[in-house]
């Protein structure tokens, strides 16, 4: 990017850092379209170029056309001017310009701009990727990161693959009573070879549309994880089903933090308890912060109203950490301790209850069936946050 001003560089700089460019390699200059034109007599234009220009139209014409003479013909050309005209417009057009826009631009502008300009009507979507962690320890994230997994591919018939990644204490094949092949741990050793094909060996068939991506689940070996490779194989995966659920362990390390941190959804399981309050609100400041671009991290709040456990109340919980959660789950411990015992979903095992109800409103919310959902339930993830909300009032 070629800028002028010095609002359009640091929107060039803020998309630069957004999690969909991370494997783009972006440089902002100042100077406009004679800057450009100077680098460029020595060096080859990139697969993209941004120029900014304040210039009339017949000036723009004419600078543009010293560009054209040291640009690469697959060089796609944004202009970022300052005239909102429409015969402006259709001049760079006609001249071979991809795009132009009028100052001042935003990220979210540049971003759907440079998407559509790749995207390809006949390619194959890349699956999305939605990443559960806890709070902390046994909030049950993992259970609910299950459940949905297995309701988005039985309810939606969506292909998808569950990746186990807590490798010493993974629930996943005890959750699906199903001893599979302990295939991420294998993915992980040598991540130049993942295909197709080898990730399809590694993958443990549950049903016809779900599958898991089991961890070793033992303590006795010992699974080194790379940032970069955990992407590559995650990559992999997303380009063979449309729907990807990470299930994270409650660890801040550089892979887990960065997984996170690229997922297309990221939801955080907390239970109404001051320790899981605190980590909430730093896990959401967090994501807020890196992820400036995207809808804030979804949350739900777990085992509400465990019997003699002091708990923050739910409204005061969503007013500390600044998200309102999706679901409220309350604690019952017999539907889920049945479900764990049996290996099976909290679908199979109380497909009536409130907790299954609330599970099939977040998977709605997820997949784009939320208006299904409602309409099937009669019930949205909602009036269970809020008949609480009213409960505390007339206390």
């Amino acid at each position: 990017a070629f800028c002028e001003g010095q609002g359009t560089a640091a929107t060039i700089q803020e998309v630069a850092g957004d999690r969909r460019f991370s494997k783009a390699h972006v440089d902002v200059h100042m100077g406009g379209i004679h800057a450009a034109i100077q680098v460029y007599h020595q060096q080859k234009t990139p697969d993209i170029l941004l120029v900014e220009t304040s210039k009339s139209r017949d000036e723009v014409m004419a600078e543009l056309g010293g560009l054209a003479q040291v640009c690469e013909p697959t060089t796609k050309v944004i202009v970022v001017g300052q005239v909102n005209d429409v015969i402006l417009y259709r001049d760079l057009i006609r001249a071979g310009v991809s795009e132009y826009m009028v100052a001042p631009i935003n990220e979210i502008q540049v971003i759907e701009l440079i998407a559509g300009m790749y995207s390809d009507p006949e390619a194959e979507p890349v699956g999305r990727l939605t990443a559960f962690i806890g709070s902390k320890g046994g909030v049950g994230s993992s259970t609910i990161a299950h459940n949905i997994g297995w309701y988005i591919s039985k309810t939606y018939g969506t292909d998808t693959v569950i990746t186990d990644l807590d490798m010493a204490f993974g629930t996943a094949g005890l959750n699906f009573n199903n001893n599979g092949m302990q295939g991420i741990a294998e993915a992980l050793k040598e991540p130049e070879r993942i295909d197709t094909v080898l990730i399809d060996r590694l993958l443990t068939k549950c049903t016809d549309k779900l599958s898991l991506l089991l961890a070793p689940g033992t303590v006795e070996r010992e699974v080194k994880i790379e940032a970069g490779a955990l992407e590559t194989v995650l990559d992999v995966v997303r380009k063979n089903v449309p729907q990807v659920v990470v299930d994270l362990p409650n660890i801040w390390a550089p892979w887990s933090k960065h997984t996170l941190e690229h997922a297309d959804d990221i939801i955080i399981v907390a239970t109404p308890e001051l320790a899981s309050l605190r980590n909430t609100k730093n896990l959401i400041d967090h994501f807020k912060n890196i992820r400036k671009n995207d809808s804030d991290p979804i949350l739900v709040l777990n085992q509400v109203g465990m019997p003699k456990r002091p708990e923050v109340p739910v409204a005061e919980f969503a007013k500390a950490v600044g998200v309102t959660p999706t679901i409220v789950i309350d604690h019952d411990a017999n539907t889920f301790g049945t479900a764990n015992s049996n290996g099976q979903m909290i679908f199979e095992v109380a497909a009536k209850s409130s907790a299954a109800q609330g599970l099939a409103a977040l998977a709605g919310k997820l997949t784009g069936h939320e208006e299904q959902v409602q309409k099937k339930t009669g019930k949205f993830s909602m009036p269970p946050l809020l008949s609480k909300l009213k409960g505390m009032g007339k206390k």
